[in-house]
């Protein structure tokens, strides 16, 4: 097991940021003002979009308790408030509150970057408890997987290890995870071809360096099937 981070090319970088809509202020003027004079550049935002788009129809609907509304309504000019399909709090709860796991979904995408457009990426929510602890992304043709933390909550005691668990059902050890940033890692050879759409991703807590037995000693606290985006 080996953890390399791999380093994402800084323009790509920007442009997925940019479709995902995760700039503010001066760095997302200066983006809009680049994509509206660097084609170039306009075109790999465009290509995040489109690449980027199926993440949506996973992400679940949240809507905010209704105070949350009313307390935005409250903020508004009382003439902007009387008409405009803008200001109905109907318009507003209607729509999806996910914009963290989105974009936490969205990064694990876009750490796969030196994949071939017609490469496409396995990717896997990694879900326990009813939430999704771990986003990943797998690059077939380079042989590595991103995972991306998402609402996991680290363990004061145990760290989480990744494991992939192929069509024949036993779990073999990927590498330790972080609860606080990406992690990138190098997919053994040995493994290269099990790691497939018939194959899932599974997360348990382990002592710190991870399984002494190359088996989950510690409770799956979440699982994934990979699937291709």
């Amino acid at each position: 097991m080996s953890d390399v981070t791999a380093p994402v090319p800084e323009d790509d970088l920007l442009a997925a940021e940019m479709a995902l809509g995760v700039l503010a202020g001066a760095e997302r003027v200066a983006a809009q003002s680049r994509a509206a004079r660097d084609p170039a550049f306009a075109s790999m935002v465009a290509t995040w979009e489109e690449r980027l788009a199926p993440w949506a129809a996973e992400i679940s609907e949240v809507p905010a308790p209704p105070h949350v509304w009313e307390r935005l309504a409250s903020t508004l000019p009382a003439e902007k408030r009387t008409s405009g399909w803008w200001q109905s709090l109907a318009f507003w709860r209607g729509l999806s509150l996910a914009t963290g796991a989105l974009a936490a979904a969205c990064i694990g995408a876009l750490i796969y970057l030196g994949n071939a457009p017609q490469s496409a990426p396995l990717t896997a929510g990694i879900d326990g408890d009813g939430r999704r602890h771990f986003v990943a992304t797998i690059d077939t043709r380079g042989g590595s997987i991103a995972v991306v933390p998402a609402a996991y909550s680290a363990d004061a005691t145990r760290e989480p290890e990744l494991w992939l668990i192929p069509a024949d059902g036993k779990p073999r050890p990927l590498g330790m995870l972080r609860g606080d940033r990406a992690m990138t890692i190098k997919i053994p050879n040995e493994l290269a071809a099990l790691t497939t759409s018939n194959a899932t991703l599974a997360v348990s807590l382990e002592p710190p360096g991870g399984s002494p037995t190359g088996s989950p000693t510690g409770p799956v606290i979440a699982a994934g099937k990979l699937t291709t985006l």
